[in-house]
């Protein structure tokens, strides 16, 4: 009996991952340390059985066409999935994989970062050592000063298993209330000491805005123009989710014209972002290259949990984590 057929969008997953599938599968790899190439994906899917990708990779009607009805399983190494189109997939009767859970802890932990980075000025700071700023100052009592977390209010928009997670560690911190707006209100709120409110309550009322939700046709462009007009001039704006929520051009405008104060994106719109992009040239807008998850331990579970969605899958097993 031949065995199952996986291919592998990344040479340079956990290797605990690629020994599981290698295991029992015939596995093809993309070779390079960057994202595969459209022509070598679509030359290689042909009879394939499983899909094993990243963010990186837009698994379309292109794509599922070049499988063919062989594919049977696409496992994801992410929470997110608006990189695949999940209309087709399920007409299709394709099984798809996700890793919720295993990097709620890692993101968590790097929204929270992010926000102390940003409200406290941190990159700004550092550069004031390398760039002479700091030996050359005549020393003021606001200089280089920024906002803190005690005393504060704090909204987040979407509390999921991340925005959960943010509101559990921020609550050390001494914040004085704690609110989030979404779709529906969340059983969990209560426990955690975070109050549903309004979209425009909210943005009105926080002095540090956190994204967690997900992207979704109710979610993209959802922070405009106007939503940065309802915040306060004094807020910090913490963008966790996906780049598409907000409108770039329009965030650029609102920390050039200090209609907010300050903003941290982890995510942005396109990936990777231009070295010359108008934010990454704005002091007030700190930015990291989308390593919300990226600790070893939360990778790794991350490749390992994909692999055994896959091998479920091909199996005819339940999936440990089934997205559809």
């Amino acid at each position: 009996m031949s065995r199952p057929r996986v291919l592998v969008t990344r040479p340079d997953i956990p290797a605990e991952a690629l020994q599981m599938l290698r295991e029992t599968c015939e596995v093809t790899v993309w070779p390079e340390s960057r994202p595969v190439d459209r022509a070598f994906l679509l030359a290689h899917a042909p009879g394939v059985d499983a899909l094993f990708v990243m963010v990186t990779e837009r698994v379309d009607e292109e794509l599922l066409d070049a499988c063919g009805p062989s594919l049977k399983v696409i496992g994801t190494m992410s929470v997110g999935h608006d990189h695949i189109t999940m209309e087709a997939v399920k007409s299709r009767g394709i099984k798809v994989g996700f890793t919720p859970d295993v990097l709620t802890d890692a993101t968590a932990e790097l929204v929270v970062a992010l926000l102390l980075m940003t409200a406290r000025r941190l990159v700004e700071a550092r550069a004031q050592i390398t760039d002479g700023g700091w030996a050359g100052c005549a020393w003021s009592p606001l200089w280089m000063c920024g906002q803190g977390l005690a005393g504060s209010t704090v909204g987040i928009v979407g509390l999921g298993r991340i925005g959960q997670g943010v509101a559990a560690r921020l609550r050390p911190f001494n914040v004085a209330e704690l609110l989030y707006t979404g779709r529906t209100e969340k059983p969990e709120a209560a426990a955690l000491g975070v109050r549903y409110v309004s979209f425009d309550e909210l943005l009105a009322r926080s002095d540090f805005v956190i994204v967690t939700c997900a992207l979704n046709d109710a979610t993209r462009g959802l922070f405009d123009a106007a939503a940065f007009a309802k915040m306060k001039r004094n807020a910090i704006f913490v963008n966790a989710s996906r780049g598409g929520t907000v409108d770039q051009a329009a965030l650029a405008a609102a920390l050039r014209e200090g209609r907010i104060q300050a903003a941290g994106l982890d995510v942005m719109t396109p990936e990777p972002l231009p070295v010359d992009h108008e934010l990454t040239a704005l002091p007030n807008c700190t930015l990291t290259p989308h390593v919300g998850s990226a600790t070893v331990k939360s990778r790794t579970d991350m490749a390992t949990l994909t692999a055994r969605n896959i091998l479920a899958a091909l199996r005819g097993d339940t999936m440990p984590a089934r997205l559809c």
